[in-house]
């Protein structure tokens, strides 16, 4: 029970990564607030924790939203009474163009959602932890926060940038007892790929540069998660944890 008795957020939690992460959270004995905009998905989702034992409830969320982002600790608080981890995991793959193509719009809904939303998440989510003494934060970057790949050039920069931001938030707040870590997922299998145009066959180029010759399974991104935000990792901040069956090794 790496994570016992201990309250934490999640966002993006209705499907993919988010959704996994939670569930393995909750067996692992966390009190679990799942933060997303699809009710039915993340009532659900709570449901299926509780009726294995575990605790949690849903808060409709859009984290491009600063009202709601508050609303969400504030509601934790009110149940939980303390805030002890987050996982900032919200993100969409955005129009996949060439850099001199991608429309101003889309760059400015990338952004607000993959990396505006995580500031405004985590600046909350470290004023909750202060009052407690601390706690943990993981943030969902990518392998493209280091690297890049074509058509990915509004994804990837907003990536690189969540990366300089962990780093950051991590130095700012490691004497407060708050450790900030990111990990980086490289291809995996999860529905965000259907929304995306030419997703087959850019998922098909990504993952032939993986020497595993496979995508992950969100439950292999979630369980470094969790490693992350346990007394496991007492130690560890401003870490990027590169989850990628060795594409960096190319």
């Amino acid at each position: 029970m790496l994570l016992k008795d201990k309250s934490i957020i999640v966002t993006g939690a209705t499907s993919g990564i988010g959704a996994a992460a939670a569930l393995e959270m909750a067996r692992q004995g966390a009190k679990v607030v799942l933060a997303g905009r699809r009710e039915d998905k993340g009532e659900a989702l709570a449901e299926q924790i509780r009726k294995e034992g575990g605790k949690a409830f849903f808060v409709r969320t859009d984290v491009t939203q600063p009202a709601d982002i508050e609303a969400l600790v504030a509601r934790t608080l009110g149940v939980f009474e303390r805030l002890d981890g987050a996982f900032n995991n919200a993100g969409i793959p955005g129009a996949i163009d060439t850099f001199a193509d991608v429309p101003p719009e889309e760059y400015r809904k990338l952004m607000a959602v993959n990396l505006d939303s995580v500031l405004l998440c985590m600046q909350h989510q470290i004023k909750a932890m202060r009052k407690t003494g601390g706690g943990a934060i993981v943030n969902c970057a990518s392998i493209l926060g280091i690297v890049t790949a074509r058509g990915f050039s509004a994804y990837s920069t907003a990536k690189h940038g969540l990366i300089g931001m962990t780093k950051a938030a991590a130095l700012d707040h490691a004497a407060e007892g708050i450790r900030v870590n990111a990990v980086l997922p490289g291809p995996v299998e999860t529905e965000i790929w259907s929304h995306v145009n030419q997703g087959e066959t850019l998922f098909a180029e990504f993952t032939s540069g993986v020497p595993m010759q496979r995508f992950a399974r969100s439950e292999e991104i979630a369980k470094p998660v969790v490693f992350l935000l346990s007394d496991g990792s007492s130690y560890v901040t401003g870490t990027c944890l590169a989850i990628d069956g060795g594409y960096m090794l190319r």
